[in-house]
């Protein structure tokens, strides 16, 4: 049987023209296949290609069956509702209507009497208790997440296409959507750098400027075989600099024999131990034969450079991206944050802290829990000084980075190496221009106006700013630094963190990163979240 998705000959680009993929061919089977590459490839564009939500540039797209695309960022429409996503609003008018007897006969036949409490179900297996008629404005991201991922289940379509599913999801959401992916029977095709989620897949896509490249089995494999390929496309760039170098000295070495043939047969001549015109024709032979060396010499130095490009081509493309950090010098006694019994909230009376008491001494790595609504985002607007204290006190040390998930430290209208002059007056270009292609931000890269970037590209350009320059913060905080990042850049940062030497807090749902950059303590604001 054929696969249910096949691309063919597909070519995709931006809507500013600018080409993504190019030529691509690929199938999905009936399979749980796991999308991943570097921000701005084109993952979202090619789910949106295999909906039909967007046309491709060139190529063909043979869809079978029913698909259903969950969106990375949708933003709800005026007036929007939880049973609009399950397309049910008239269902639930109709359904109104007969319990209330004021329907007429004809329609009877027409009512869905256990459509409300299927929907009621199906958001209930995403762990969510809300009005169906409830404005999808007023939930929060990882509620209307919830919301989003029982619609698209409900329809039992043959296909799903999931984009970044446990974005914005608390550990319960996250879990949520683990257990759909282990437990579903038809095909899906999930972008997503949840190394945790990636695990349950069958197979794995990366889709890189070269193209794309199919591994089977999970991240585990994956990253074996990454390792394998790595190693592989390194000594085949060692094999192509050595032929460039050799190639260079056999020209080298044959243009000096020829030139040795023609001085002695110039010297004979001048003797005139040579007929002029047997002088002639051989002077004509040695120009022809120069001629022919300096043109195998230029295609065989030609054919050794496009060698040597392909292998450097593949070498960047398979190497993790690197990050260095210069030293913050903070003492290890310095207190560098403290809450004293601090309560706030919003509205008066409904405090969404309460009496909370926390400090970060020297070095620490600590990371902020709790499910969606608890508080984290409260905390972090007290620690950058958006919101104040009903109660109690916060002091906070004075170099300090807060890096909220909308990335408002960028400028959003100027290039990616102007933030960075901005952010870090004292970093010379050179400085500026190494520090930002340690996150993949090389030659015009680093030009790009920051506006014009994927939501992953933004993100990681406020990493290079924050933590590349020449005085990285005393404390660094982060508010779900993973949730756009591709996974190279994730590793990159990974890496990065275990590097910095400052105190670091980290909200996070992502369990894998926070093993990975070494966190010592954890604070559950579940636990203190007021009765």
């Amino acid at each position: 049987m054929s696969a249910p998705i096949v691309l063919s000959k597909l070519t995709l680009a931006t809507p500013s023209g600018r080409p993504l993929l190019t030529d691509l061919d690929l199938s999905f089977a009936r399979e749980r296949t796991g999308l991943v590459g570097r921000s701005g490839v084109g993952k979202s564009t090619l789910l949106a290609v295999i909906a039909g939500e967007r046309a491709a540039s060139d190529g063909t797209v043979t869809t079978a069956g029913r698909i259903s695309l969950l969106r990375q960022e949708a933003q709800p429409r005026p007036g929007q509702t939880v049973a609009d996503l399950f397309d049910a609003r008239a269902a639930l008018a109709l359904l109104g209507k007969a319990e209330r007897d004021e329907i007429a006969p004809s329609e009877l036949a027409e009512v869905d009497w256990t459509i409300g409490q299927r929907m009621a179900s199906s958001l209930a297996r995403f762990g969510l208790e809300v009005d169906l008629e409830a404005a999808l404005a007023a939930l929060s991201g990882g509620q209307a997440t919830r919301a989003r991922l029982a619609a698209l289940t409900f329809s039992e379509p043959d296909f799903v296409l999931l984009d970044e599913p446990t974005n914005n999801l608390d550990r319960d959401g996250r879990r949520a959507v683990l257990d759909l992916l282990a437990g579903w029977r038809g095909g899906a095709i999930v972008v997503s750098h949840d190394r945790e989620l990636l695990e349950t897949v069958d197979a794995i896509v990366e889709l890189t400027s070269l193209g794309a490249a199919r591994y089977g089995g999970n991240w585990s494999r994956y990253v074996e075989r990454k390792d394998l390929d790595l190693s592989a496309a390194t000594r085949d760039l060692a094999e192509a600099e050595r032929r460039l170098a050799e190639t260079g000295r056999k020209a080298q070495a044959a243009a000096e024999r020829q030139a040795r043939r023609d001085g002695a047969g110039t010297r004979k001549q001048a003797k005139g131990g040579m007929p002029r015109i047997l002088a002639g024709a051989r002077k004509d032979r040695s120009e022809d034969s120069g001629g022919e060396l300096a043109r195998t010499a230029s295609r065989q130095r030609l054919e050794a450079l496009a060698r040597l490009d392909i292998a450097r081509q593949r070498v960047e493309v398979l190497q993790t991206p690197s990050v260095a950090l210069a030293p913050t010098g903070l003492a290890a006694g310095k207190t560098v944050l403290a809450f004293d019994l601090v309560s706030v909230g919003y509205q008066p009376g409904r405090p969404v802290l309460s009496d909370l008491s926390l400090s970060i001494t020297g070095p620490e790595r600590v990371a902020v829990l709790g499910r969606n609504g608890t508080g984290k985002t409260t905390l972090l607007k007290l620690i950058s000084g958006e919101l104040q204290p009903w109660l109690g006190t916060v002091q906070v040390v004075p170099r300090l980075a807060v890096f909220d998930q909308q990335v408002s430290l960028l400028r959003p209208s100027d290039s990616v190496l102007a933030n960075f002059q901005r952010i870090n007056p004292d970093a010379d270009v050179n400085a500026c221009r190494a520090a930002l292609a340690r996150l993949l931000f090389r030659g015009d890269a680093a030009l790009q106006i920051v506006g014009q970037l994927s939501g992953g590209q933004v993100l990681r350009a406020g990493l290079a700013c924050v933590l590349g320059g020449p005085q990285p913060p005393f404390l660094l905080v982060l508010d779900e630094p993973t949730n756009h990042l591709d996974l190279d850049s994730i590793r990159a940062i990974e890496a990065g963190l275990l590097a910095y030497d400052g105190a670091l807090m980290v909200v996070s749902h992502d369990e894998a990163f926070i093993d990975a950059i070494g966190v010592s303590r954890r604070i559950d604001l579940t636990e203190q979240k007021p009765k």
